[in-house]
C-alpha cells in the first residue's frame, strides 16, 4: 500500500520530527538520505520506520517490515532537503545518563548554529573524541540540519546532555582543557593523556561557571588581521593538536 495522503496519523506524526517539540514528544528524528540511512543502520540507534518514495528505485538494505512507501507528494511534505533523495529514516533518540567520560571527550558549552554543532560531531568522530557533552542551551543536535552537518558522526558517538554543574560533577576527575584566546599556545601545550575540551558558545564564548573549573586554557595562534576562527574550525584543530600522538605514524 502506497501512502498518498498528507494527513495520513503516521505521516502527520513524523512531520512534527522536523521542530524540536515534536521530536522531544516522541524521542525521535529524522535521517534523510540513502547514504545516510545505510551509515544509521550499522550503528547500535533503532530505526523505527523507512519512508520510501514511489519513484526511488534504488537499493534498500532494510528489514521489509520497516518500509513505508509514499508518493513523491507526500515525501517531498515529510522531506527537509530541497532535492529529496527519496528514503527517509525515523530513528529513536539515544538517552545517555551524564556519567564521566572514558577517556579523552568534548564538552560543548552553548554552541548555537546546528551547522556548526554538526560539524563539531562529525569532526569528533573521526578524530575519536566518542562521548560529547552538551550544555541544555546547546543547539537541538539532533535537527535535520544539525544531522545533516554530522554527516553519520551523530550515530557513532555518545550525546550526553545536561546543566552545567551536572557535566562538571561528571568531569571532576578529568583534566578540562578550555579553548580561548588568553591561553597557552595550542602547538606547544603538552595535552594530558585523558581530558575534557571545551568550545563555547559563538559570540560570548566559554561561560564563567566553567572556565573557573579550567585546569588548563589554549589558544590557537593567528596572525593580528585575524581576530577568530569558526568554532567548528577551531574545534577540529584542537581536537586533533590534543590527540596528535595518536595518529602519528611510526
Amino acid at each position: 500500500m502506497i501512502i498518498t495522503s498528507k494527513n495520513n496519523p503516521l505521516i502527520k506524526e513524523t512531520v512534527s520530527l522536523k521542530d524540536k517539540k515534536g521530536r522531544k514528544q516522541l524521542g525521535a528524528f529524522l535521517v534523510e538520505g540513502k547514504k545516510m540511512a545505510e551509515e544509521c543502520l550499522k550503528s547500535a540507534l533503532s530505526i523505527e520506520r523507512v519512508f520510501i518514495a514511489q519513484s526511488y528505485c534504488g537499493e534498500l538494505p532494510f528489514e521489509e517490515s520497516l518500509g513505508v512507501q509514499v508518493s513523491d507528494d507526500v515525501f517531498r511534505y515529510l522531506s527537509d532537503e530541497k532535492t529529496p533523495q527519496g528514503v527517509l529514516c525515523r530513528v529513536k533518540i539515544p538517552c545517555y545518563p551524564v556519567c564521566p567520560p572514558h577517556g579523552k571527550c568534548l564538552f560543548l558549552d552553548g554552541v548555537a548554529d546546528p551547522g556548526n554543532l554538526g560539524t563539531i560531531i562529525r569532526t569528533a568522530n573521526a578524530a575519536g573524541y566518542r562521548e560529547i557533552y552538551l550544555t541544555r542551551d546547546c543547539t537541538d543536535a539532533y535537527s535535520p540540519k544539525c544531522v545533516r552537518a554530522s554527516m553519520s558522526g551523530i550515530f557513532f558517538t555518545k550525546l550526553y546532555e545536561g546543566e552545567r554543574e551536572e557535566i562538571l560533577s561528571a568531569l571532576s576527575a578529568t583534566p578540562i582543557v578550555v579553548a580561548d584566546m588568553g591561553g597557552k599556545n595550542l602547538f606547544s601545550y603538552a595535552s594530558p593523556k585523558k581530558f575534557a575540551l571545551v568550545i563555547g558558545n559563538e559570540a560570548n564564548g566559554v561561560s564563567e561557571i566553567v572556565r573557573a573549573a579550567a585546569s588548563d586554557t589554549v589558544r590557537i595562534p593567528m596572525q593580528s588581521t585575524q581576530e577568530s576562527l569558526n568554532a567548528a574550525v577551531a574545534a577540529g584543530i584542537a581536537m586533533y593538536q590534543l590527540a596528535k600522538n595518536e595518529f602519528t605514524e611510526n
